[in-house]
């Protein structure tokens, strides 16, 4: 939550507006597979690591969760958010895999595909616009605010 602490912080000093943390907004849970390399995970998790990137949905890193998890806890956050704010802005800043999981979710894509269906890398901004008819995405992983020499850098 550190990296999105100090992402989010300049914005809600900006507007003059407090900072709220949820929990189920928090990265994916990777498990004994936090901070490990993939060769690592590959070698020592074989059959894990093939199932997960397999089937993220109900497959899960050793010990962490499923995106199915990821989706029941982060939708949850976006509920509270549309019950108390009617209408307006919101500004909610999370974790690369969280968000592209949010996004499934919300335009009704599988959400074990939301490696392979939304790319919305590090630092981008994604504009969903909640309308008559349910979630319309406006915008998918603008970086154009960056500078070009870190808006080139696709993996983080």
């Amino acid at each position: 939550m550190k990296r999105t602490i100090a992402t989010a912080q300049p914005l809600c000093d900006a507007i003059a507006k407090p900072m709220q943390i949820r929990d189920g907004l928090k990265e994916i849970n990777y498990g004994a597979w936090e901070s490990q390399d993939s060769d690592y995970i590959k070698q020592r998790y074989e059959q894990d690591y093939i199932h997960w990137m397999t089937e993220p949905a109900w497959n899960a890193p050793t010990g962490g969760e499923t995106s199915v998890q990821i989706a029941n806890r982060a939708m949850a956050v976006i509920a509270e958010i549309q019950a108390k704010y009617k209408d307006g802005n919101i500004l909610i800043v999370s974790h690369k895999a969280t968000i592209r999981i949010i996004i499934c979710s919300l335009l009704g894509m599988d959400i074990g595909r939301y490696r392979d269906r939304v790319n919305a890398l590090a630092g981008s901004i994604s504009v969903i616009k909640f309308a008559t008819y349910g979630p319309m995405l406006e915008v998918l992983g603008d970086r154009h605010y960056m500078p070009p020499k870190l808006r080139e850098r696709t993996g983080t």
